[in-house]
């Protein structure tokens, strides 16, 4: 039998102040010995494996790996009130939002971790579309965590059609022995 007490849930917020508790002092102690620029590359590469591994995950739970499932996990993501988000516009091809409130963002303000904030929370949400579905885009200029009044969030679900293609090449003139073109 298993004495073990039931594992509670736990908001995404919640988990990244955790984290963030454990990683920083670690990224800074790191950074001190190693170089902030090596440890800071470091940091993000794992981060983007990391989150790419949960957006498959995510897809895989959810048996889908289309857009609209996607935008079902917002929710997620809005726990506890961690976002708040003024959706724009929403349907199978693009999903695009605002990010009025970000208290991750505060978060790591609070635990004065400011400068780390986007490589442990913000640089996420790339990977997890592409892990989700290599086919949605995430357009995103502007983070509350880099000091814009809101993130403008902009997915969409690339198609054959939105990928460029080369224009075949006309063929080489033929030429005289020469060399002069024909």
């Amino acid at each position: 039998m298993n004495d073990d007490p039931p594992v509670s849930h736990i908001s995404l917020l919640q988990r990244r102040e955790i984290e963030a508790k454990i990683v920083g002092p670690l990224i800074r102690a790191f950074g001190a010995e190693f170089g902030e620029a090596r440890t800071l590359e470091i940091l993000r590469s794992v981060i983007t494996q990391l989150a790419r591994a949960s957006g498959a995950e995510l897809a895989e739970s959810l048996n889908s790996d289309a857009l609209d499932s996607f935008a079902q996990t917002l929710d997620r993501w809005k726990e506890g009130g961690a976002l708040e988000l003024e959706i724009l516009e929403q349907s199978p091809e693009r999903l695009s939002f605002n990010v009025t409130r970000c208290r991750y963002a505060e978060l790591y303000r609070a635990l004065g971790m400011s400068e780390l904030g986007a490589s442990l929370s913000c640089q996420r949400d790339y990977a997890l579309a592409e892990g989700f579905n290599p086919s949605i885009k995430l357009i995103r200029n502007q983070t509350i965590m880099q000091g814009a009044p809101y993130c403008d969030f902009r997915f969409r679900l690339e198609t054959a059609d939105d990928i460029p293609r080369k224009t075949p090449e006309e063929p080489p003139a033929s030429r005289d022995e020469e060399g002069k073109v024909d």
